[in-house]
């Protein structure tokens, strides 16, 4: 406030006597009033803003006559205050730069520094995943929970709950690793209500299955135990097998993909000489050779309680099947072998066939897919059919066995009356080939699935088919994706749909059937069919014509069945999405039926 008034007086000076001022001494003075009211503006606040006195006077000792007017202030504060301007100068730039260096060296040394370390009580280390640290069979160590997360103990206690609560029970994926399923073990044993359990990619190595020992051994209620995806390798495969000697509940054992070699096969092998429980065994997608087939070939002579085996994805070749079917021959008890991608060869399903052939007891289900069988391997593979009355499932997909092969089998067919699921798939059969399957579907009433996806068999196949299934067979799911049929080849199957009553799926996917394919199978879909349900038409470059076909087709059909509707990857706008929208919630309107399609 006084600095404010000072001012405003130093602003207009008002002289005691009259005086006339130069230009250059009018300016000066005006300096010289701006700079000393400030430098005392400064100066009352620091004094409590304690007033001071200015005195302007006249001085008559100017030179030629003229005066001046002569600002002063007492000799004692002249001088410091040209001190204090100098000293000012030259200490604020250099101050400021020390400040300004000092605060960047404190978050440079904050950024590149390592934190200190805190007392022992005061540290909060950040969560790392789940450690544990306990042996199998015992209860938490006193100090598990100053080495773990709080919130990691309590996903613990849920995962505990679910075992303890609930019959099947799905962990797979939780990666809790070996200490977290040693806590969990401890949740199985004499547990009487969990029945199916999967522990599936975990994380889990041969430590970790130590956790099951003297846990397995009491549980009777556990049906289902998968381990598939955790690497516990050959050593974890003794170690489970040594344990499972002794159980009587487990049923089902899945060990897929968990880097089992020879040794491991070999000591599952052991088990089943002993086990006297388990039904179905998964070793899929390992590193199972000659060695680890042979062994599995000689437990199959002595056990009596296996009913499933599942190979799919080894390294077994011609030996490893020809080691198999020696085991077979004396085995009775066997019902399902999977051999999916083995590359067995000819020679080795000639082996197999062979032990198949002297098998004691009843085959439901074969799968000797992607397994480079020529037309030559499928000759041995059609006598099997021929005399089979226990053949269920047959699994010859991603062969090479061509139209010739196909004949043979089609021939076999037309004395089996056991198939019901018949996969031909990714043979390079042609119209010819396929052909021939039709004519069996003349007289077999007892197939009812049937692959044919894959195969080349153009617009002439797709006839053939249509031509036997309009008034013929049994055949509820076709599958016949892949197969170049084009827009005349779906015209025909069009027409078929319009008298046939048995086929409930069918699979058109990727035959390039484009709008006037899609406009053939509309007119179809017209007419009241009991049987269709699912119909997939994915990748056929059907576009929003098509799909408008489609849509008023639905439309028309005022007791459509259909429940499933796949367009997926084709070239539809939205305009052709808003009216197959339209389309289904007319249909659920009309029918109360809900139709989901895909885009």
């Amino acid at each position: 406030m006084d600095c404010a008034s000072t001012l405003s007086i130093y602003s207009h000076p008002k002289p005691s006597t009259t005086t006339t001022f130069t230009t250059g001494h009018s300016m000066l003075l005006h300096r010289r009033l701006f700079f000393t009211t400030t430098l005392h503006c400064v100066r009352s606040r620091r004094r409590g803003l304690q007033p001071r006195t200015f005195v302007v006077r006249n001085d008559s000792s100017g030179r030629s006559g003229r005066s001046r007017r002569v600002y002063t202030e007492s000799q004692s504060e002249t001088t410091p205050l040209t001190a204090v301007k100098e000293i000012a100068s030259f200490v604020l730039p250099v101050g400021s730069f020390i400040v300004v260096t000092f605060v960047m060296w404190k978050l440079v040394e904050k950024l590149m520094m390592p934190n200190k370390s805190k007392a022992p009580a005061d540290e909060k280390k950040p969560t790392e995943g789940v450690k544990w640290s306990f042996a199998a069979g015992t209860n938490l160590l006193p100090n598990f929970g100053a080495k773990i997360e709080r919130e990691s103990k309590l996903r613990l206690n849920d995962f505990a709950k679910e075992l303890r609560s609930f019959s099947i029970v799905d962990m797979s994926g939780r990666n809790f690793g070996d200490e977290g399923l040693f806590y969990l073990a401890e949740s199985l044993a004499y547990n009487q209500v969990a029945e199916d359990v999967s522990f599936a990619a975990n994380g889990i190595t041969a430590e970790g299955v130590k956790a099951f020992d003297g846990i397995l051994q009491s549980n009777i209620s556990l049906k289902t135990l998968n381990l598939s995806g955790n690497n516990i390798g050959d050593e974890g495969a003794k170690i489970l097998s040594d344990i499972l000697v002794e159980n009587t509940g487990i049923q089902k054992l899945q060990l897929n993909s968990t880097g089992l070699g020879d040794e491991g096969a070999k000591a599952i092998a052991g088990m089943l000489k002993k086990n006297s429980t388990l039904r179905i065994i998964e070793l899929n997608n390992n590193l199972i050779d000659y060695s680890g087939f042979s062994g599995l070939a000689e437990a199959l002579l002595e056990n009596k309680s296996l009913q499933s085996l599942y190979l799919n994805g080894n390294y077994g070749g011609a030996l490893g099947a020809s080691a198999l079917a020696k085991g077979l021959e004396g085995n009775k008890a066997l019902r399902e072998l999977f051999l999916h991608g083995n590359s067995i060869g000819d020679e080795g399903v000639r082996a197999l066939i062979a032990g198949l052939s002297l098998h004691k007891g009843k085959l439901t289900a074969l799968d000797i897919g992607n397994n480079m069988i020529t037309s030559k391997g499928a000759f041995h593979v059609a006598e099997y059919v021929k005399r089979s009355k226990s053949l269920l499932w047959l699994n010859v997909y991603m062969n090479d066995i061509k139209d010739e092969g196909a004949e043979k089998i089609a021939e076999a067919l037309k004395e089996n009356r056991s198939i019901t699921n018949i996969d031909l798939g990714g043979n390079d059969i042609h119209a010819k080939g396929i052909t021939a399957i039709a004519e069996v579907l003349k007289d077999n009433n007892v197939i009812s699935a049937l692959e044919l996806g894959y195969n080349p068999i153009g617009p002439d196949g797709a006839k053939a088919l249509a031509d036997i299934l309009k008034f013929h067979g049994n055949i509820k799911t076709l599958m016949i994706g892949w197969c170049k049929i084009g827009a005349k080849g779906a015209e025909y199957i069009a027409d078929t749909l319009k008298y046939n009553n048995t086929i409930s799926t069918l699979d058109l996917r990727a035959n390039g059937l484009s709008d006037e394919g899609a406009k053939s199978l509309a007119r179809s879909l017209k007419v009241v069919n009991e049987a269709l349900v699912s119909l997939d038409l994915g990748f056929n470059e059907i576009r929003d014509e098509g799909a408008f076909s489609i849509s008023q087709a639905l439309k028309a059909n005022e007791d459509v069945r259909l429940t499933s509707l796949n367009l997926a990857s084709n070239f539809l706008t939205k305009l052709g999405q808003s009216a197959l929208i339209d389309a289904r919630d007319h249909v659920f309107e009309m029918n109360e039926k809900e139709l989901s399609i895909g885009f």
